[in-house]
């Protein structure tokens, strides 16, 4: 047995600044649990992978993801590709998947063992536990994703076994869907995919902002793929049936929130935010707009 009860597992690509706060909110809250971090970088060219290569407490796997290598293209990876790498080097009972771009809300970890034990203790048989997250800043209110209906995981914690079980990610989904699905199939296999209330996650809508315009691209053919992998089982669905979510009752702490409010005001950040950003950020915002009166943000994993 490895010792290890958590093992964090993200993707990261050119978000140094985020990056290095979610590795310490990770630190923060994994403090005194028996635990690993594993992070699958991308290739990033804006320092990140210098950091990590100095971080002796993360397991950097480097997958080189975009550009060419002696004259030819390399393989793009997809989003599920990466994160089964962390996965199945994770040597912990339980995986734990966030982003870059995410903070830990105080307590976040705890709360999600505890859900975990409750479910075992209650005779459930549990295989995964969502954590309800804020968009920021363009939600004001914590939510879970739902796909036909059921919750699944965005951010949170699986039982690395159950994960094992049922085959890992289906790397066919290029980026969106593949977390739906797997949380799909482990529901197939007997498990519970419950929501851990208490285990707060912050996540940042604008870190970055071509990146996620490009992974958008990739939507429609996920979707598709999707709809007709669970047409036995949910006939006649369509996307509506894929784009869900369900408010969640609690709050991010203000010292959390501050962190990602302290750039966005900073004046260097600025400086920089609104050539880079701006225009492209505010269409983005807009066509989500006009697609989601409600407001909901689409993912932003970054590998």
């Amino acid at each position: 047995m490895s010792g290890v009860t958590v093992s964090a597992v993200l993707g990261s690509y050119n978000r140094a600044w985020f990056l290095r706060r979610a590795i310490a909110s990770l630190r923060r809250e994994l403090g005194g649990i028996p635990h690993e971090i594993l992070v699958v970088d991308g290739g990033s060219t804006d320092g990140s992978v210098r950091w990590l290569a100095r971080q002796r407490d993360v397991v950097l796997i480097l997958q080189h993801n975009r550009g060419a290598w002696r004259g030819r293209p390399l393989e793009r990876r997809t989003w599920g590709g990466f994160m089964n790498l962390a996965f199945k080097a994770a040597r912990g009972r339980y995986v734990l998947m966030v982003s870059d771009d995410t903070l830990l809300d105080a307590g976040a970890v705890a709360a999600g063992l505890r859900a975990f034990d409750e479910a075992a203790a209650a005779g459930r048989k549990p295989g995964a536990m969502a954590f309800p997250w804020l968009e920021w800043p363009t939600q004001q209110r914590l939510w879970v994703r739902k796909v036909f209906g059921q919750v699944y995981v965005n951010h949170g914690l699986f039982l690395r076994a159950a994960l094992e079980e049922v085959g890992w990610i289906d790397e066919a989904f290029g980026f969106t869907c593949g977390d739906g699905d797997l949380c799909l199939r482990l529901r197939e296999r007997g498990y519970e995919v419950g929501v851990a209330e208490g285990a707060r996650v912050l996540h940042n809508f604008h870190a970055n902002t071509f990146l996620r315009a490009g992974n958008d691209l990739l939507g429609p053919a996920d979707t598709r793929r999707l709809l007709e992998k669970w047409a036995h089982a949910f006939p006649g669905a369509g996307k509506k049936d894929i784009v869900q979510w369900e408010y969640q009752p609690g709050a991010i702490s203000p010292g959390v929130l501050a962190v990602f409010e302290q750039r966005w005001r900073s004046p260097s950040f600025l400086a920089y935010a609104v050539p880079t950003y701006g225009r492209a950020w505010w269409a983005h915002v807009s066509r989500r707009r006009e697609r989601d009166p409600a407001g909901a943000a689409g993912q932003t994993r970054a590998v």
